[in-house]
């Protein structure tokens, strides 16, 4: 019998009487719950959960004392890589949209369905588990001046300065530079970075797409690498090489 390792899940958010009964439900589904009800408490948490007792997944209240979960959620999407789910009763377009920029990888308003929750975190943890494989860990993209270490999440440009990526914009190079030349139309980009079970809008593609460009572009207002193809989608307008990782 093959025993798997249960899935352990952050739970951050101030309203005890949200908080404790979703850890209840979560741990009877199986998940090892860890309750914060700040993000100092969080941080605190992710101190004492190293190695093994690692967290899997966040999920994130936005509205806090103190520091808020969007702050929260850029430090374990880019220091930490944890995939993060924001569960808030901020649920206008302009958050969603500011969450998924800064790397969030899902969005579940309240009040919701636990049963859906329990769903996104499955969903989240299956994209997140779907990295490049080998040999595509071990090597190193490389265009027009830039390069991108899949293993180590570093982007750095031609001068050779790192760059930081968020989690969200790194899946979506990573969309780009394993299909370059080739127009990625928005469903399909859906599909690759975020998954069609997230049930986000096009929207939200267009605001990472122009989040990544100011990032790689020389001048983001007249995008040379990333084209728009309009009708189609995006392109990487660029060579790219795939050389051996080297330390």
């Amino acid at each position: 019998m093959i025993e798997t390792t249960p899935t352990r899940v952050l739970l951050v958010d101030d309203e005890p009487a949200l908080r404790e009964p979703l850890a209840d439900y979560l741990v009877r589904q199986g998940f090892v719950v860890t309750q914060a009800g700040t993000a100092a408490e969080a941080r605190s948490r992710l101190v004492e959960g190293q190695g093994e007792h690692r967290p899997d997944i966040a999920l994130l209240d936005i509205m806090m004392p103190g520091e808020d979960g969007l702050s929260l959620c850029r430090h374990l999407v880019e220091a930490r890589r944890l995939p993060v789910i924001f569960i808030t009763a901020r649920g206008e377009a302009t958050d969603r949209i500011v969450g998924l920029e800064i790397g969030a990888d899902d969005y579940v308003v309240k009040p919701f369905d636990p049963r859906e929750l329990v769903a996104r975190i499955r969903s989240v943890l299956r994209r997140a588990a779907r990295q490049p494989a080998e040999p595509n860990d071990a090597v190193v993209y490389h265009f027009e001046g830039w390069s991108l270490d899949p293993l180590k999440r570093r982007l750095t440009d031609p001068e050779g300065a790192g760059v930081a990526i968020s989690s969200a914009e790194f899946r979506l190079l990573m969309a780009f530079l394993d299909h370059p030349r080739q127009v990625l139309d928005r469903d399909r980009l859906l599909d690759m970075v975020q998954g069609r079970e997230a049930h986000l809008f096009d929207r939200a593609i267009d605001n990472q797409i122009s989040r990544l460009r100011r990032k790689i572009e020389a001048d983001s207002r007249n995008p040379q690498l990333v084209q728009t193809v309009w009708g189609g989608g995006y392109m990487l307008a660029a060579e790219v090489r795939k050389l051996p990782a080297t330390d």
